[in-house]
């Protein structure tokens, strides 16, 4: 399958599960659309950005009165609005997001905010789980590893078989796809 084919069943497919995607040409883009999400007073919790992103979202969320967290999410159980992530890996096939979460901080920021932004560059789009054998191998060759499978916000329907959004999880999945 060619990369644009790839791109947009991966699209089709998160869509149908209810993850709204957008597209950014550069870094800076996609934290423009992940802010243009959040109110004033949102808090945000993005651990383990690396040095060229970090003070670019830092600069970002002062101008726009949110307030960033980075560290130590476990004292905000009950307050972040908005998870902002890197995504190791899209599945175009089923339109999931790889997340490799050894990072405490990291599942926190994936599971405990109401509204869970991934990046996730479009290079890393892979049509099936089985082309990516070698990559998930890599992520979950060390015996402490966390990876999820993320598709869509979390949802559920075990209780009266009513759909649930957020129970246990965000209430919505944003995934940004970045070109560069």
């Amino acid at each position: 399958m060619n990369p644009t084919n790839i791109i947009s069943e991966f699209k089709e497919k998160a869509s149908l599960v209810s993850a709204v995607i957008h597209e950014a040409d550069t870094i800076e883009d996609a934290f423009s659309i992940a802010l243009s999400l959040c109110k004033k007073n949102f808090i945000i919790a993005s651990p383990q950005l690396d040095n060229s992103a970090l003070p670019l979202l830092e600069k970002l969320c002062i101008e726009n009165g949110i307030t960033l967290l980075k560290d130590n999410l476990r004292k905000y159980t009950n307050g972040i609005d908005m998870g902002i992530t890197f995504a190791d890996f899209g599945i175009a096939e089923t339109g999931t997001i790889v997340v490799n979460s050894d990072s405490e901080d990291k599942r926190l920021s994936t599971m405990i905010s109401e509204i869970h932004v991934a990046l996730l560059y479009k290079s890393n789009i892979k049509a099936t789980a089985f082309d990516m054998a070698d990559e998930l191998s890599a992520l979950t060759s060390r015996a402490s590893s966390y990876t999820a499978f993320i598709t869509g916000p979390s949802r559920t329907a075990d209780i009266e078989r009513v759909l649930a959004i957020g129970v246990h999880g965000p209430l919505a999945l944003h995934v940004i796809i970045i070109a560069a």
